[in-house]
């Protein structure tokens, strides 16, 4: 039996109006701007391409950061269409790949690095325990899935 190698991307996404304010993030929403940007960029070879295999996996709201599954190959595609998102539904946005791993275990380690550091930019202006203890459940708050990468 033949096995798929596959690439996961992590994002991060920010709105260009106001880059402080959260965004609402959906995985389906996502899944369709990356898809509609590269038929854009590569037309319906690029799209068949990408289809198969193609999954936005995580989308966090608070930080801004989303998973994209990929196969390899097709992920040369993305590398070059993701940076090029300028709508994500209704939302002017700015997309950035912050990384590009082989397993979706490193993709949720370097994520958990990332919003450490995050947090601990953020610590420095918060007074009370109580708001810090808020900024580390939205930072570091994990979803079942992630619960096991720890």
């Amino acid at each position: 039996m033949v096995r798929f190698k596959n690439r996961y991307f992590t994002l991060e996404i920010t709105s260009a109006v106001n880059p402080n304010k959260p965004l609402i993030l959906k995985t389906t929403a996502l899944h369709h701007a990356i898809q509609k940007q590269v038929h854009y960029d590569y037309g319906d070879f690029g799209q068949a391409a990408i289809n198969a295999g193609f999954n936005a996996k995580y989308c966090n709201a608070q930080t801004g950061i989303a998973l994209v599954k990929v196969r390899h190959g097709p992920h040369k595609f993305l590398l070059t269409s993701v940076p090029n998102i300028k709508k994500l539904g209704d939302h002017t946005v700015n997309v950035k790949i912050l990384y590009v791993g082989a397993t979706l275990r490193h993709c949720f380690l370097f994520v958990k690095k990332h919003q450490q550091k995050k947090l601990d930019e953020i610590w420095k202006s918060l007074k009370t325990d109580e708001q810090r203890q808020q900024m580390e459940d939205i930072f570091l708050g994990m979803t079942p899935a992630m619960k096991d990468f720890k």
